[in-house]
């Protein structure tokens, strides 16, 4: 005679061992790779590119740069530069919002401050209306 609850839980247990599942939720998946993208950055990153760029960085450089990431762990990929030079105006409003984004970054808040926050910057960034003049 078998054991019917040592086969069930013998089955179960070879079941679980063999499972191999994969991920297929994209939002889940696109998730995952901001969280591991947003992991590999580090503020001494962010300094040596800010210097690259001509900028100090100062307290005041990484609270944009704090939230431009935070939109992007959030949001992912923005599609233009204007949602995020929109976004930054309306964050830093109470600080002279684009005026002020403009001091700390004169090539564009949203261009310099992708490259600092270890970003991808986002289509048309180059425009000159988002803030480079090349």
């Amino acid at each position: 005679m078998i054991d019917e609850a040592k086969r069930t839980s013998e089955l179960a247990e070879a079941a679980h061992s063999m499972d191999k599942s994969v991920d297929t939720d994209i939002d889940s998946q696109n998730r995952s790779y901001r969280v591991k993208l947003l992991s590999e950055w580090s503020e001494q990153q962010a300094r040596t590119i800010a210097g690259e760029q001509g900028i100090q960085l100062t307290d005041e450089h990484l609270q944009v740069v704090n939230a431009l990431r935070e939109h992007y762990r959030e949001h992912g990929n923005s599609h233009s530069g204007r949602e995020l030079s929109d976004m930054l105006d309306h964050a830093f409003a109470n600080l002279g919002g684009k005026k002020y984004l403009r001091r700390l970054f004169p090539d564009g808040p949203v261009r310099q401050g992708m490259l600092i926050a270890g970003l991808p910057v986002p289509a048309h960034t180059e425009d000159a209306g988002f803030g480079t003049a090349r």
